[in-house]
């Protein structure tokens, strides 16, 4: 665990915002390969990347306000953490979301075809971010006595993210990278299997992303919002879950154009 990489000078270099901007890179430089390989205007997608990258910077940081608002209402200095903090994902994934459809509609972009390309490429830069978590001391998971349970030792990790010293705890961290390793894997895989159609990719990443948060969100130790009985993201994956289920099964009934179509009116917009 190495919550500073290094310093320059006197200022400190955090390993989670390299590797945090490290994910957003390596998830756009992905989603322009697989632009290109599908016709698609590569500059239009740099720069919908870009309005991604920082709708979900700010939907992130937006969420975590949110979800831990009695703590700066109560501590306004607080509030400085959210500069060096990435966030709650959901938050940012939600912004995006809704920022991306915004930008594909007033650019006359074939919405599905384009968050097929994202999909993965989201699922990557989150598998990478979560390595950050794991440096940075974050995201942490409960007391555990399990094989693989580490144990933190870091006091500045405890001091910036209250990250329990010296107790074996779950690396729910590693659970996450590996759960999106494994959606990643499974969505190449297949997206060209079976009949497929677009938004397949989009949804499918949806849906298998809200199952196993919602899982593993049970191991997490840190501090979050709840609504009800569950916490804020598992109470966002209730609700994205069945979403994700009506939409594969909406999109997969309706009579689409064929990807060349797509790429044509695309390159045209």
């Amino acid at each position: 665990m190495h919550p500073i990489l290094f310093e320059i000078g006197r200022f400190p270099v955090y390993t989670y915002g390299v590797l945090l901007a490290a994910a957003y890179l390596l998830g756009l430089q992905f989603a322009l390969t697989r632009a290109r390989t599908r016709g698609l205007d590569p500059t239009r997608v740099m720069d919908l990347g870009i309005w991604i990258i920082i709708s979900a910077l700010a939907g992130a940081k937006l969420l975590l306000l949110v979800v831990d608002y009695d703590t700066f209402r109560r501590s306004p200095a607080e509030l400085l953490t959210l500069l060096r903090s990435g966030g709650v994902f959901y938050g940012g994934l939600i912004a995006a979301v809704v920022v991306a459809l915004w930008y594909l509609r007033r650019h006359r972009m074939p919405v599905w075809t384009v968050t097929d390309i994202f999909a993965p490429g989201i699922a990557l830069g989150h598998v990478v971010g979560r390595m950050g978590c794991l440096f940075a001391g974050c995201c942490f998971g409960r007391p555990a006595s399990v094989p693989w349970a580490i144990t933190f030792h870091n006091e500045y990790a405890a001091a910036n993210v209250g990250t329990p010293l010296n107790v074996p705890l779950h690396p729910t961290q590693l659970y996450e990278a590996a759960a999106e390793l494994l959606i990643l894997l499974f969505l190449l895989a297949t997206e060209r299997k079976g009949r497929p159609y677009p938004g397949r990719t989009f949804w499918a990443y949806m849906l298998f992303y809200g199952i196993s948060r919602f899982i593993i969100e049970f191991y997490r130790g840190d501090t979050r919002g709840t609504v009800g009985l569950f916490s804020t993201s598992q109470f966002v994956s209730l609700l994205l879950v069945p979403l994700a289920i009506v939409m594969l099964f909406a999109l997969g009934r309706r009579t689409d154009p064929a990807p060349r179509t797509d790429a044509r009116r695309a390159r045209a917009a």
